[in-house]
């Protein structure tokens, strides 16, 4: 097995656990593979804004690194802060969307540093702040703001009815990559960008070959990253499409330290995740 030297860990659902903390164990877990030369890198759909908690909670606001947000079209240095990457979705792309998903009932959201900005109320909105802390904020002429570009556009709404809104936006536009993160949520960023590209992006500034890149994810925004990934691990209470690209499958939830027990098990001790097999053609 080659020595991992670069961790993505995705965030929701991986790193935090239900109530959004970090265990003892999971952190301990991380400063011990850090001290292994190991870089940890963090790859979330959240704005930078909502990552840098969990980016001082670990230290990494100390070390130069980088955070990986709104599912890799944006960069941040976390020491600096610094934008190293920066996309947005092409605005005739993001208009058509807004004024489909606006036609069929659809909120929209979208992010801009600390602030959540919607169409319209809805509960998955709601939701979204309670997990975020972004503060919520409803815009009038909401069109106006799409049009002024955005880094991702967020749809929210019942799993039922966002499946076929999803066909239908893909069979209009090709200038977005449309998928779902989670059931209620349908994800829109720039055509190809995602959490893959990005990682890749940011081993090569830290001059890591992706054989020594080890990351962990759950849901089907994680599944480039862990495509590109040497190797790639998934959590046990992850999406089954997940489960099936990662090598390795948790033994633990998030709610279980289930990142702690791959850091353990794999980076601090001397399991070799290579017998799993190797399943991202690389």
């Amino acid at each position: 097995m080659t020595p991992v030297r670069l961790l993505a860990l995705d965030l929701d659902d991986t790193l935090l656990r239900s109530d959004l903390s970090i265990s003892f164990r999971t952190r301990n877990a991380i400063r011990k593979a850090e001290g292994r030369g190991v870089t940890v890198v963090l790859a979330s759909s959240r704005a930078p804004a909502a990552m840098e908690h969990f980016a001082a909670l670990l230290g990494l606001n100390k070390k130069n690194g980088f955070l990986i947000a709104n599912n890799g079209t944006m960069i941040q240095e976390s020491q600096s802060g610094n934008m190293v990457f920066d996309i947005k979705i092409p605005s005739a792309a993001a208009l058509l969307i807004f004024d489909m998903a606006d036609a069929e009932g659809f909120a929209v959201q979208i992010y801009d540093d600390d602030i959540m900005y919607i169409s319209r109320t809805n509960e998955f909105a709601e939701y979204d702040q309670k997990i975020t802390g972004l503060r919520q904020v409803v815009v009038e002429n909401f069109r106006s703001m799409v049009a002024s570009g955005c880094h991702k556009m967020l749809i929210p709404g019942d799993p039922m009815i966002l499946e076929p809104l999803a066909r239908l936006l893909s069979n209009y536009t090709d200038g977005a990559a449309i998928y779902t993160s989670k059931p209620y949520l349908l994800e829109i960023l720039p055509p190809g960008v995602d959490k893959g590209s990005a990682l890749a992006l940011v081993a090569e500034k830290l001059s890591i070959p992706r054989e020594a890149v080890l990351a962990v994810g759950d849901s089907m925004n994680d599944e480039a990253m862990l495509r590109w990934a040497g190797y790639p691990v998934a959590m046990v209470n992850a999406d089954d499409r997940i489960k099936e690209i990662a090598a390795l499958v948790t033994e633990k939830s998030n709610d279980e330290d289930g990142v702690a027990e791959v850091i353990e098990r794999y980076i601090l001790g001397s399991e070799d995740l290579t017998i799993k097999g190797r399943v991202n053609g690389g």
